[in-house]
C-alpha cells in the first residue's frame, strides 16, 4: 500500500485539561491514546485510502466506518461499532448564486474525535477556536467538540433558509402580474429542488441529535447532553421552516397555473364571443345567398336594406348582451 497523503490531514491536535492544546502528528496518535489524559481531534479534507487506513490501525475503526468515510454521497445516518460512533450528516453553503451541499463524517470515539469532509463543506477551524476558548466546557471531552461541529453545520442551515424565503416573496410578486413569465415557473422548479435537497439533509440531522440527546451514555458526557438538546432545536426549526416553504412554493405553482389557466380562459371566452356576434351576419347573408326563384324579399324594393338593419339589430343586441356578460 502507498504511503498515506499528509496534505489531508487539516488540523491534529491532543487537548488536555492540564497541558491545554498540543499540535501532534498522526503517527502520535497511538502513543497520545496510551496515556490516560486528554482526547485527540483529527480534521481532514478529503484523504486518500492509506491514510484513512492508517487511522484505522492508530483509533482501532471498524472497516465498515473506514469504506464509507473513504467514498462520499452516504445518506445522513449515526452507527456504532464497537465502542465508536459513525456518523454521516450533509453540509449546505451558498457558492455564489446555488445552494452546494457537502459531506462531512465523524468518527468519535471516547477520547477522540476525526471529521472528514468531503465536497463543498465549510472548515471547522471556527467551532475548534471556539471549543479552545472555552477549555471548562471542552473539558467535557469529544462529545463537546462533536456538538460544536454539529452546531456549527446547523447553523449554516440557518441563513440558506432565509435567503430561500426572500426568493421565494420576489417569484410572489412576479406570479401576480399581469404577463406570464416563463423564467418564474423555472425558479420556482429549481427552488423547490433545493428545498427538497435541504429537507434530505436537515431531516435525517433531527434523528442524528436525538439519539445523541438519549443514547450512547458511555461516549456522551451528561453535561453536554444539553448542549446537543439546544442543536436539536435548530434543526428542528430550520426543519419546519424547510416544510414551510416547499408548501408554500407547491401553493405558488398551482396559483400560478390557476392564473394560466384562467388567462386562457379569458382568451377563448373574447374569442368564442367574436364568432357568436359574427355568427347573425353570417347566418342572414348564406340565406339569402341560396339562388332560389321563390324567394320574395328578393324582389322587395325595400329588402336589401331590411336585410342590412336586421342584420346590424342582431349583431348589436348580441354585442350588449355579450359586453354585459364579460366576454367582450
Amino acid at each position: 500500500m502507498s504511503a498515506p497523503e499528509l496534505s489531508s490531514v487539516v488540523n491534529c491536535a491532543v487537548y488536555d485539561a492540564k497541558a491545554g492544546r498540543r499540535s501532534i502528528t498522526v503517527e502520535e496518535i497511538s502513543d497520545v491514546l496510551a496515556k490516560p489524559e486528554g482526547f485527540v481531534w483529527l480534521g481532514l479534507h478529503e484523504p486518500d485510502e492509506p491514510l484513512l487506513m492508517a487511522l484505522r490501525e492508530e483509533f482501532g475503526l471498524h472497516e465498515l466506518a473506514i469504506e464509507d468515510a473513504h467514498h462520499a454521497h452516504q445518506r445522513p445516518k449515526i452507527e456504532q461499532y464497537g465502542d465508536s460512533l459513525f456518523l454521516a450528516v450533509h453540509t449546505a453553503q451558498r457558492v455564489g448564486q446555488r445552494i452546494v451541499f457537502g459531506e462531512t463524517h465523524v468518527f468519535l470515539g471516547k477520547r477522540f474525535l476525526v471529521t472528514v469532509r468531503h465536497g463543498a463543506s465549510l472548515s471547522y477551524a471556527a467551532p475548534r477556536t471556539r471549543c479552545e476558548r472555552e477549555p471548562e466546557r471542552l473539558a467535557m471531552g469529544p462529545s463537546y467538540a462533536l456538538y460544536a461541529v454539529l452546531d456549527f453545520i446547523v447553523d449554516n442551515y440557518l441563513p440558506i433558509v432565509g435567503e430561500f424565503q426572500q426568493v421565494l416573496d420576489d417569484l410572489e410578486r412576479d406570479i401576480f402580474d399581469e404577463s406570464f413569465k416563463r423564467e418564474t415557473i423555472r425558479r420556482l422548479y429549481d427552488l423547490k429542488g433545493e428545498l427538497a435537497r435541504m429537507r434530505l439533509a436537515v431531516a435525517p440531522m433531527q434523528d442524528i441529535l436525538s439519539q445523541l440527546v438519549r443514547l450512547h451514555p458511555e461516549l456522551i458526557h451528561d453535561q453536554s447532553r444539553l448542549y446537543f438538546r439546544d442543536v436539536f432545536d435548530h434543526a428542528v426549526r430550520v426543519n419546519e421552516a424547510t416544510d414551510t416553504l416547499r408548501e408554500m412554493v407547491g401553493a405558488a405553482l398551482s396559483v400560478n397555473l390557476s392564473l394560466v389557466t384562467v388567462a386562457q380562459g379569458e382568451v377563448v371566452k373574447r374569442l368564442a364571443g367574436w364568432a357568436a356576434l359574427l355568427a347573425a351576419p353570417t347566418l342572414l347573408t348564406s340565406w339569402y345567398g341560396m339562388n332560389f326563384r321563390g324567394m320574395p324579399e328578393l324582389s322587395a324594393a325595400l329588402g336589401y336594406p331590411t336585410l342590412i338593419a336586421v342584420t346590424l339589430s342582431v349583431c348589436l343586441t348580441l354585442f350588449i348582451a355579450l359586453r354585459r356578460a364579460k366576454w367582450l
